[in-house]
C-alpha cells in the first residue's frame, strides 16, 4: 500500500515564516496526483515533506499505515525526479542508473536486469554509454527517471520534471510519463505550476495558495465547478474573463448587469435562494474564453444574450483566433474559429452563452453559482 496521508501537517521556517499552515490531504493508492499552484505557493515543500528532505514542523505523515515524520528519506521507500535531473557528470547513464542500487548492495546481475529494463522502456538503451553531457534535455530527463524507475519505490515524487524541456518535448514527455505511471502502478505525486500539464496528467488536481489548499478535484471538475475565483482563473487557458457586474430581479427572474447590458441568468443556475441576497451588490460575473460565440446562430437564437465589443487585437492560433476585446470597461478574451476575419478596430457581436456562466462574491471570491 502506497497510500499518502497527511494531517494537520505544517512547515515553518526560521524567523517564523508559515510556508504550510494546515494541510490536509489523503492520496489514494496509485494515484497520479498533482500539485499545482503560482510560484511559493508551498507545493514544492509539500513535496520535499513526502521525501523527508524538509522536516515536518507540525502534524503527522503517514505513508501506508505508517508513520514516516522521523523516518530517513532513504527508508522512506520513494524516488524522487528533480526539475534540473541531478545526475552525476562524471558518471556514465548506466551507472547513474545503478549507483541507487549499488548504494543498497544489489546484485550485479540484478542491476543490470533492472538498468537494461528501465532504458528499454524509456527508449535509452543506446545511450547506457554516454555522460549526461553528451545528452538532449529530454534524454537526461529520460536517463533521471530511470534512475528513480530501477529503485522500484512505493512513491514517485516529481519535482516540476518538465520545466527545462521546450514546449514541443514538454508535450512529449507529459504523454510519456502518463504512459510510465500506467505501467509501473505506483502512487506518482507530481508538482508543477503549470496548469496544462495538471489538467493533462492528474488523476486529481490539487490546487494551492499560499499553502492553503483551495480545491481538490478531478480536472474535468475544476474546469466545470471551480470553488472560488482563484481556482476559476488558475485552471483554464486563456485564464476565465473575469466581469464586475450587479445582479438585478425581473419578476421572478434574475439578470446579471454590465456595461449597459441586463442578461437573464438561466433558472438551472438558481433562485432567489441563490441570488435574492445580492440583488444591488457588486458581484463578478466568470466566463470562459470558449463560451462567447460569434456565428450567427448562436446570436439569432439567444438575443437576449448578446453583447457588442471592440476588437483590440486578433491573434492567429491556426484553427482558431484569440480576440482580446473591450466592452465599455471590461477586457474579454475570446476564442473564435479562425474563419473569424475580426481585426483590431473591429466591432464585434458576442452571444454569451449563459449555462457556462460562473458568478463570484466579489467580497469574498466564493463561487455563487457554476
Amino acid at each position: 500500500m502506497a497510500s499518502i496521508s497527511m494531517r494537520h501537517l505544517k512547515k515553518v521556517y526560521p524567523g517564523n515564516i508559515e510556508v504550510v499552515p494546515d494541510l490536509n490531504l489523503e492520496i489514494e493508492d496509485k494515484e497520479f496526483i498533482i500539485l499545482v499552484g503560482p510560484s511559493g505557493c508551498g507545493k514544492s515543500t509539500t513535496l520535499r515533506m513526502i521525501a523527508g528532505l524538509e522536516e515536518i514542523s507540525g502534524g503527522e505523515m503517514y505513508i501506508g499505515d505508517r508513520l514516516i515524520n522521523d523516518v530517513p528519506p532513504k527508508d522512506r521507500d520513494i524516488a524522487m525526479v528533480f526539475q534540473n535531473y541531478a545526475l552525476y557528470p562524471h558518471m556514465t547513464v548506466y551507472k547513474n542508473m545503478a549507483f541507487g542500487l549499488q548504494l543498497r548492495k544489489v546484485p550485479k546481475d540484478e542491476i543490470d536486469r533492472k538498468v537494461h529494463e528501465a532504458a528499454k522502456i524509456l527508449d535509452i538503451e543506446h545511450l547506457l554509454n554516454r555522460k549526461p553531457k553528451a545528452l538532449s534535455g529530454g534524454q537526461r530527463q529520460r536517463v533521471a527517471l530511470g534512475r528513480a524507475m530501477v529503485r522500484d519505490p512505493a512513491v514517485f515524487l516529481l519535482d516540476e520534471p518538465l520545466s527545462n524541456l521546450d514546449a514541443k518535448l514538454r508535450t512529449q514527455m507529459r504523454t510519456e510519463i502518463t504512459k510510465l505511471h500506467k505501467r509501473l502502478g505506483t502512487t506518482f505525486v507530481y508538482v508543477t505550476h503549470d496548469q496544462t500539464e495538471a489538467m493533462t496528467m492528474g488523476d486529481r488536481i490539487v490546487v494551492m495558495k499560499d499553502g492553503i489548499i483551495q480545491q481538490v478535484d478531478t480536472p474535468q471538475n475544476l474546469y466545470n465547478e471551480p470553488c472560488n475565483m482563484f481556482v476559476a482563473g488558475f485552471i483554464g487557458s486563456p485564464q476565465m474573463n473575469f466581469i464586475d457586474a450587479t445582479i438585478s430581479q425581473h419578476g421572478e427572474d434574475y439578470h446579471v448587469d454590465f456595461a449597459g447590458y441586463s442578461i437573464p441568468i438561466p433558472q438551472g443556475k438558481g433562485g432567489a435562494d441563490k441570488f435574492a441576497s445580492y440583488v444591488g451588490k457588486t458581484i463578478v460575473l466568470g466566463l470562459r474564453a470558449e463560451d462567447f460565440h460569434t456565428e450567427d446562430i448562436f446570436i439569432t437564437n439567444a438575443p437576449q444574450s448578446v453583447i457588442e465589443v471592440d476588437v483590440e487585437i486578433a491573434e492567429l492560433m491556426g484553427a482558431e483566433v484569440f480576440l482580446y476585446t473591450v466592452c465599455k470597461d471590461s477586457k474579454i478574451v475570446v476564442k473564435a474559429p479562425a474563419r473569424v476575419q475580426a481585426k483590431g478596430g473591429d466591432k464585434v457581436k458576442l452571444a454569451l452563452d449563459m449555462n457556462k456562466l460562473h458568478l463570484f462574491d466579489k467580497e469574498t471570491e466564493r463561487t455563487i453559482c457554476n
